[in-house]
C-alpha cells in the first residue's frame, strides 16, 4: 500500500450492529485518490438504481484523500456522499476541521456505513477498531450538547466528531453532517440520509501519524506555506470569505432579496471588516493549516451568540442576510449559529428562507400557512424564527424543509418560477448573471447548484493570479466573463476537472499551493512519480463517475438547466440590462457536452469512458447517440 494511506476501509452495518475492515487493491487508490472519486465508485457499485435515498439500502460514505492529515496546510478535508434526498442524484460534500485527519491517524482511509440502527447509535472509533453504541441520551440534542456529552462519556476532549442535529434526525433534505460543531459538509442533504440510518455521531481518536514517502520534502512544503501565507494569503486570514461581500456588492455580484437584485444597501453592515470591527473574538483553522481562515464570534445581544459554533461564511452571510434582505449582522450570525447547532446547510437554508418571503409577498402564502409569522424581506426576527422552525420542522417550517422544489409544487406553477434550485439543490450565492461560465456550472453540476466545485470567471478576465493559476493547463488568453462561446468552457472543462480532482484529493481550495506544487505533494507523499496529466486524469473520471450516477437515475439534458430568473436583467446597478442568453446556455452546454466525450443526452460514451479506465460503468448506462 503506498504511503499517505492506511490501507484499510471500515465497512459498518447498522442494522446487524456489526463491522468489517476490507483492503482495496492499491491500484484503487492510485485510479481513485479518495475523496468525492472513491465515493462515487462506491456509490455506482454497490447501489441499485431508484435506491430511495432515505432508505436503509442508501449508503453513505465518509472519505479522506490522499493528503488528508499530511502536516501541511490544506490536509484536514473529508467528504462525505449518498444518493441525496433532496436531489435524487448524486450527493457529496466536503468539511474541513480535523476530523478527517484524525479518521486517517486512526487507521482508515474511508468509512462506508449500510442499513439502518433499530435505534438510534453512534460509531467509535479508536486506532483500528471500531464500535457501534447506543445513542439514545444523544438523540434530540444539539451539535455542542451531543459533543459535550461524548467528550465526557469518553473521557477525551481531543476525540473528533462528524455529527447530525435535530434537523438531521427530522430529515429535513438538506440537513447537514458538523464536523467539530462548526465545519459543515453543507450540500446535498448527507445529514438527512445519516438520521435516515438513526446514526447520530462518527467519534474518532487516532494515534499514528500519516505515514509519508518523503518526510524532508513534505515538511519542506510546510514550511514553504507557513512562510509565504502572509504573502498569498493574508486577506483571507484577516477577513475570512466575508472579504469579498463589499466587492460583490459594486460588481453588482451580490445576491439581494432572492436574486431580484445584485447590490444591497446594507452591504457594509455584513462585510468582513464589520465584522472584525464589532463581533470577531477569534480566528479558527482547520488541521495544520496557518491560514486560518475561519471566523469565530460572540455577542450577548441583541442575541446571544456562542463561540463554539463558530462564525458565519461568505455563504452564509449572502444567504441569510442580503438574500432576505438583513442587514442585521448580529441576526444573520445567530442564524448562522443556529445552523451549525442543528445541522442545516445554510445555503439552502437562506434561500428556502427568502423563496418564502417572496411567496408570501406575492400571496401565496396565507396567515394560517405562516402561523402568523407573516416572513417579510428584512424581517431579521421572522428570519431567525424560519431557521429554528425548519430545523424542527414547525409550521411553515415544515414545508420548507423539504427544499424550494417540493415546496414550489406543493404551492403550484405560480412558485415554481422563482424557486431557484437546480437538479432539486437551491442556488449558491454566486450571481451568474456577473459569471456567464458559473451559471453554465450551475446547470452542469451533477449535484445541482454548486459552487465550490464551479468556475469563478472574474478570476480569468484578465492578466493575473487567476490566469497564471491556469497556465500549466494550456489556458494562455483572458476570456471575458460574460462569455459562453468555446473557448469560455474549454476554461470551464478543464478548470472544472481541477475542482474535481481537489476534491478526490479533498485538498482546500483556499490554501495557496499551485498546480505544480500539489503536484509535487502527492509525489513526495506517496513516493508516485506522477504529474500533472495523470491527476488531471483523476478529476475527469470523478466528473464523468459523477455524471453516470445521475444518468442511470434518469437525469438528462432537460436537467441541465439554469432557474429563469437568471434569463432576465436587473434594472439598475453596474449589470442594469445584463442577463444570460437561454439560447447560448444551450450551445454552451451542447459544447461542453461534446468536449467530455457525452453523447446529445449527455451519456458518456463506451469510448470516453475506456480511455478514463472506467469501462466497467458503459454496461450500466442506456446506449448513446
Amino acid at each position: 500500500m503506498p504511503p499517505g494511506y492506511t490501507g484499510k476501509v471500515l465497512r459498518v452495518d447498522l442494522a446487524q450492529r456489526r463491522t468489517w475492515t476490507e483492503e482495496p487493491p492499491a491500484g484503487t487508490y492510485r485510479t481513485y485518490l479518495g475523496g468525492r472519486a472513491l465515493i462515487a465508485q462506491y456509490l455506482l457499485r454497490e447501489l441499485r438504481p431508484g435506491t430511495d435515498p432515505l432508505g436503509p439500502e442508501n449508503i453513505l460514505v465518509f472519505a479522506t484523500g490522499v493528503l488528508t492529515g499530511v502536516p501541511v496546510g490544506g490536509s484536514g478535508r473529508n467528504g462525505v456522499g449518498a444518493r441525496s434526498p433532496l436531489t435524487g442524484a448524486f450527493g457529496v460534500s466536503e468539511a474541513g476541521g480535523y476530523f478527517g485527519a484524525e479518521l486517517k491517524r486512526a487507521g482508515f482511509d474511508a468509512i462506508v456505513v449500510h442499513g439502518k440502527a433499530a435505534s438510534p447509535a453512534y460509531l467509535y472509533v479508536e486506532d483500528g477498531r471500531a464500535e457501534i453504541r447506543d445513542a439514545g441520551h444523544l438523540w434530540g440534542l444539539t451539535t455542542g450538547e451531543s459533543q459535550e456529552r461524548l467528550h465526557q462519556e469518553l473521557g477525551d476532549r481531543a476525540i473528533r466528531t462528524a455529527q447530525i442535529g435535530p434537523a438531521g434526525e427530522k430529515l429535513v433534505r438538506y440537513a447537514c453532517v458538523i464536523n467539530d460543531l462548526h465545519h459543515a459538509a453543507g450540500r446535498t442533504g448527507m445529514g438527512a440520509v445519516m438520521g435516515s440510518k438513526n446514526l447520530k455521531t462518527i467519534a474518532v481518536r487516532g494515534h499514528k501519524p500519516v505515514e509519508v514517502a518523503d518526510p524532508g520534502a513534505v515538511a519542506e512544503m510546510g514550511r514553504w506555506l507557513r512562510d509565504n501565507v502572509d504573502k498569498l494569503a493574508r486577506a483571507m486570514r484577516d477577513l475570512g470569505t466575508a472579504g469579498v461581500v463589499t466587492g460583490l456588492d459594486r460588481r453588482s455580484g451580490l445576491p439581494t432579496r432572492h436574486f431580484r437584485q445584485g447590490q444591497f444597501e446594507g452591504a457594509q453592515a455584513l462585510s468582513g471588516r464589520t465584522m472584525r470591527d464589532t463581533i470577531l473574538v477569534d480566528r479558527g483553522s482547520c488541521f495544520a493549516c496557518p491560514v486560518r481562515c475561519k471566523r469565530v464570534v460572540q455577542a450577548q445581544e441583541p442575541f446571544v451568540i456562542d463561540r463554539k459554533y463558530g462564525g458565519p461564511e461568505y455563504e452564509t452571510l449572502a444567504a441569510l442576510g442580503s438574500l432576505c434582505g438583513v442587514s442585521d449582522l448580529a441576526a444573520v450570525c445567530k442564524a448562522g449559529e443556529l445552523c451549525n447547532a442543528y445541522g442545516l446547510d445554510t445555503i439552502s437554508t437562506g434561500v428556502s428562507v427568502a423563496f418564502a418571503m417572496e411567496a408570501s409577498e406575492r400571496g401565496l402564502l396565507s396567515h394560517d400557512d405562516t402561523d402568523g409569522l407573516e416572513p417579510r424581506f428584512g424581517d431579521a426576527g421572522a428570519m431567525v424564527a424560519l431557521v429554528e422552525r425548519i430545523a424542527r420542522r414547525q409550521g411553515l417550517g415544515d414545508l420548507l424543509a423539504e427544499g424550494v422544489a417540493r415546496a414550489a409544487a406543493r404551492l403550484g406553477p405560480g412558485a415554481q418560477e422563482f424557486a431557484l434550485h437546480v437538479k432539486g439543490q437551491e442556488v449558491p450565492m454566486h450571481e451568474p448573471r456577473l459569471k456567464f461560465g458559473l451559471g453554465l456550472g450551475y446547470a452542469l453540476s451533477p449535484t445541482g447548484a454548486e459552487h465550490c466545485n464551479n468556475m469563478h470567471d472574474t478570476m480569468f478576465t484578465s492578466e493575473g493570479p487567476g490566469l497564471d493559476e491556469v497556465k500549466p493547463l494550456g489556458i494562455l488568453e483572458p476570456v471575458p466573463a460574460n462569455d459562453l462561446g468555446p473557448a469560455k468552457v474549454r476554461l470551464y472543462y478543464y478548470y472544472v476537472s481541477w475542482r474535481h480532482l481537489l476534491d478526490s484529493l479533498v485538498f482546500c481550495d483556499f490554501v495557496p499551493l499551485d498546480l505544480d506544487r500539489l503536484t509535487s505533494l502527492v509525489s513526495a507523499t506517496t513516493g508516485w512519480d506522477t504529474s500533472l496529466w495523470e491527476l488531471l486524469k483523476v478529476g475527469e473520471r470523478c466528473h464523468h463517475l459523477a455524471r453516470a450516477f445521475n444518468v442511470r437515475e434518469g437525469f438528462g439534458p432537460g436537467d441541465d438547466r439554469l432557474p429563469e430568473r437568471f434569463f432576465s436583467a436587473f434594472d439598475s446597478g453596474p449589470l442594469a440590462g445584463v442577463a444570460i442568453d437561454p439560447a447560448a446556455l444551450g450551445v454552451a452546454k451542447r459544447t461542453f457536452y461534446e468536449m467530455a466525450g457525452w453523447d446529445k443526452n449527455g451519456v458518456p460514451t463506451a469510448g470516453r469512458l475506456a480511455e478514463l479506465n472506467l469501462g466497467w460503468v458503459s454496461p450500466l448506462l442506456p446506449p448513446t447517440q
